[in-house]
């Protein structure tokens, strides 16, 4: 804005100033070196002179020494760090709100191709439309509240702050967490992009909001954004959304492509036997119930759950035989949690909370649902180092046959372990293993002197030629109590049975190769996994090497359209019982309806002979698996 013009007829010097800012102006003095105007040379000096805020006003006085400046610099920071904080915590409670809205779901009733129904669960909210409308509002609220108090509270002129942050924000969404997301993939693996066509749409729209913003703001009307650019620019925004979740439905020119029926974005592995008990051959469904994040409900989604979390309980505890049932069940929930789909919210939400030292919300939401299904109080007596605990270490053990004996270890915890006596009886039971004939009834005291925390028990394991079944009996600890090693002190010592007051001992039998099974009824596994992994046990005998040819069979599925024709053998080495395995599921994006192949065990063959005993596998037939030599 010119305050002044230039004249070397009328004056020797023209002032000007620029534009006034929050915290810039220039002065800047245009002088003549000659009347004639000729060589004219300009000085500038640039002030920075502080302004009032929207709220806080200027820190006077404005030329504070170097000692203030520092003194000032730590105050702000801190306070912007303070700031930055609360700001964060008042996000990730609109963040937390959204996730409650967005992951709202209705059952509806879904008619299977045999005439069934069943009830399913879905979402309200397309997990896409989501993603791009609260989702992305809530993550961008604290810049998007920056930039409206800043135009505010300035007559609508554009701040320094404001928009800066929002298109910040943007180019950092764009460039280094992409960046960051293709570095951590570890050396030797693959990641997908889960929804492929929905990822170059909002990547096109991305780039376009770009290059819109040039043309607005250098091109149409630069340096200022008129009303009709303000509301296009708005209205990108729901076509942008309308885009996308057209892309998620595969509602563009997919289905004039297509020639086949296609149903709602599903994939899903459901790998079942057939029959109630014979398990060596099973079928690999691809279930279109898992769409959009749909999951069973009512019986069979219930049982499914169930049996899900019997296996992770059970693998818990053979990892973790020292962990007491509490501790299981909040490390299987960790697991289910963990293994959820989880939307942006959270993992915001998850970030504050560990920067601000709030601890992980999985963790103790996990270890609540443990609290709660066991009904344990918050305190425990294992809190108490007074108290005299006896338990077992580990608290399943597992032994072949011919080993001899079992030695099974008893340990004592808290407590004053130099003063104190401890006595506790050990019984053996019988489960499926009978006391005479599989191994060897013991019962007796064990004394923990003063300064011992370790005493084995050791019982005897009973080889025999007759083939069975794996078996397994137990050993029971009962009437803990202790005394002090000097006669007469007073009071007694408080003791108390573990967690662990029942140790289980499992025979394998070893005198038959034995017997081949897939490991369950149903397993359950995304199909973007890109392979699934079967696992075959080996029970009821684990003597020599044995190769157990396995292959693929065609159902609905097709070979090398839906899965890899896998053929071969798997090879068990002496007291080997478990091996995987793998098939290549192919993921093409072009679901089509309920699809199942099959995989099928072949009979076993002896590598090492020598032996008197042969492998066994179990067929299919009716209700009951045959026993057939190979």
């Amino acid at each position: 804005r010119w305050s002044g013009a230039y004249s070397p007829a009328q004056s020797l010097h023209a002032h000007f100033s620029t534009s006034e800012t929050l915290s810039h102006s220039h002065e800047c003095i245009l002088a003549p070196s000659s009347l004639d105007g000729a060589n004219v040379s300009t000085l500038c000096q640039e002030t920075s002179e502080c302004q009032d805020g929207v709220i806080l006003p200027v820190w006077l006085p404005q030329n504070p020494s170097v000692g203030d400046k520092v003194a000032r610099a730590i105050v702000y920071f801190v306070a912007m760090l303070y700031m930055f904080l609360g700001m964060s915590i008042i996000a990730d409670r609109f963040m937390a709100s959204i996730e409650v809205i967005t992951s709202q779901e209705k059952e509806i009733t879904v008619k299977k191709a045999n005439g069934e129904t069943s009830t399913t669960t879905i979402r309200i909210w397309n997990e896409t439309v989501s993603n791009l409308t609260l989702m992305a509002l809530g993550s961008s609220a604290p810049e998007i509240m920056l930039s409206i108090i800043e135009i505010v509270g300035h007559g609508f002129q554009a701040g320094e702050m404001g928009p800066s942050t929002i298109v910040g924000s943007a180019a950092f969404n764009m460039f280094i967490i992409i960046a960051v997301c293709v570095h951590v993939v570890p050396e030797g693996e693959t990641r997908r992009i889960k929804h492929l066509r929905v990822f170059f749409v909002t990547a096109a729209w991305s780039i376009f909001a770009y290059i819109w913003l040039y043309l607005i703001l250098a091109c149409f009307s630069p340096g200022e954004v008129e009303v009709w650019e303000g509301l296009l620019t708005f209205l990108f925004f729901p076509i942008c959304v309308v885009q996308a979740w057209l892309a998620d439905r595969r509602l563009l020119f997919y289905k004039y492509v297509q020639k086949k029926y296609r149903a709602d974005k599903a994939r899903g592995l459901i790998i079942e036997t057939e029959g109630d008990t014979a398990l060596s051959k099973l079928e690999v469904e691809l279930d279109s119930t898992q769409a959009n994040g749909v999951v069973e409900a009512g019986k069979n989604g219930d049982e499914e759950a169930r049996r899900d979390m019997a296996r992770t309980l059970r693998d818990l505890r053979q990892k973790h035989p020292e962990k007491d049932m509490e501790q299981l069940i909040e490390m299987a929930n960790y697991h289910v949690l963990v293994q959820q789909q989880k939307s942006r919210a959270f993992y915001r939400i998850q970030a504050t909370r560990m920067m601000i030292g709030a601890g992980n919300i999985l963790k103790k939401h996990a270890a609540d649902q443990a609290r709660k299904a066991l009904s344990l109080p918050e305190v425990h007596s294992e809190d108490d180092d007074s108290l005299t605990r006896v338990t077992f270490e580990p608290a399943l053990y597992q032994c072949f046959e011919n080993c001899g004996a079992v030695v099974l270890t008893v340990e004592r915890r808290g407590g004053d372990v130099a003063r104190t006596a401890v006595h506790v009886d050990f019984r053996t039971e019988d489960g499926t293993a009978n006391a005479g004939s599989d191994y060897e009834y013991a019962e007796g005291t064990l004394l923990f002197k003063p300064g011992e925390t370790q005493r084995e028990i050791r019982v005897g394991i009973i080889d025999d030629d007759i083939f069975e079944e794996d078996e397994y009996f137990r050993v029971h600890l009962s009437n803990v109590r202790a005394a002090w090693a000097e006669p007469g002190a007073e009071p007694p010592p408080k003791t108390c049975l573990g967690p662990a007051a029942t140790a289980t001992v499992t025979i394998f039998d070893d005198d038959h190769a034995g017997i081949f099974t897939f490991e369950g009824a149903s397993v359950r596994v995304s199909e973007s996994v890109g392979a699934v992994r079967v696992r075959v046990l080996r029970t009821s005998g684990a003597r020599g090497r044995v190769a157990l040819p396995y292959r693929t069979l065609e159902g609905t599925a097709k070979a090398g359209e839906d899965y890899e024709e896998a053929e071969g053998k798997v090879e068990f080495l002496n007291d080997e019982i478990t091996k995987f395995i793998e098939i290549k599921i192919i993921d093409d994006e072009e679901y089509e309806k309920n699809k199942n192949f099959h995989l099928e065990l072949g009979p076993p063959e002896l590598l090492e002979m020598g032996l008197r005993h042969v492998p066994y596998l179990a067929q299919r037939s009716g209700g009951q698996g045959d026993d057939a030599p190979d």
